[in-house]
């Protein structure tokens, strides 16, 4: 038993949700460990945007691997690792990634039910198998199902019975945790919560109230995904201009 996957399974508690803030690199992982993190979530988009590649499994799994290592190296946390749709064509290549991705020392990882640049999902029993073979590793899978991508916000209601249906083929394949991004739809995600057999990881966005809300709906994680890096991308750039233009940066340069 890996002592680190199961501290970062034991945090996933429905109504009283983890939070993480997902980072790119060592320096904002520290950051956030020291302002007081349970554990660490790499993003991503986040990360291969911080190394000049675009998100989609773009960025080589050896050099995302590498990242994972050096936030290992700041903090004793358990690291939740986003692989994106689990870097493998076939069920035993996704299952060669992950094992990697646990011998690094991620606790957990997040795998997608898209393959890159699809906007299609995989079909149903195809990616309970990649799950199955991620899972046998050991590792937390946080299982994400994409079904309200890119859907009108007034249909998302009607396709609760078709997300819990894949969080039942994913439970039984042994993922940990089911992610459902895309949708504010306080109503479905609380039935989401209700009927899901894993814990409902939900992503923050700015309709939302705050954790007390998403807590009396049941979720058990939170994540923020790309919004801190574009949030630091967007303060480096706003600070660059004011200083490059001759005027004065609002922090203690000493």
């Amino acid at each position: 038993m890996n002592a680190k996957v199961e501290a970062f399974r034991a945090l996933h508690v429905p109504g009283d949700p983890l939070v993480l803030f997902n980072i790119w690199d060592a320096g904002s992982a520290k950051a956030v460990a020291d302002a007081g993190a349970k554990a660490i979530a790499t993003g991503s988009y986040g990360v291969a945007e911080a190394q000049g590649f675009k998100d989609g499994e773009t960025f080589p799994l050896d050099r995302a691997l590498d990242v994972v290592a050096g936030v290992l190296r700041v903090t004793d946390l358990p690291v939740t690792f986003d692989m994106e749709s689990g870097y493998g064509d076939t069920p035993e290549a996704v299952g060669r990634s992950v094992a990697r991705a646990l011998e690094a020392g991620a606790a957990g990882i997040n795998m997608e039910d898209r393959m890159p640049s699809e906007t299609a999902l995989v079909p149903l029993a195809e990616q309970a198998a990649r799950l199955k073979a991620a899972a046998e590793t050991g590792i937390f899978v946080n299982a994400r199902c994409d079904l309200f991508r890119g859907q009108p916000p007034e249909s998302h209601g009607a396709l609760v019975s078709a997300v819990l249906e894949r969080a039942r083929a994913y439970a039984d394949a042994g993922a940990s945790g089911l992610f459902v991004p895309f949708t504010t739809d306080l109503s479905a995600l609380g039935a989401i919560c209700d009927g899901s057999p894993l814990p409902v990881n939900i992503i923050w966005n700015p309709a939302f109230r705050d954790r007390a809300q998403l807590a009396e709906l049941g979720a058990a994680r939170i994540s923020h995904g790309h919004r801190p890096w574009a949030a630091a991308m967007d303060w480096v750039g706003a600070m660059a201009k004011v200083v490059l233009t001759g005027g004065k940066p609002p922090y203690d340069a000493s």
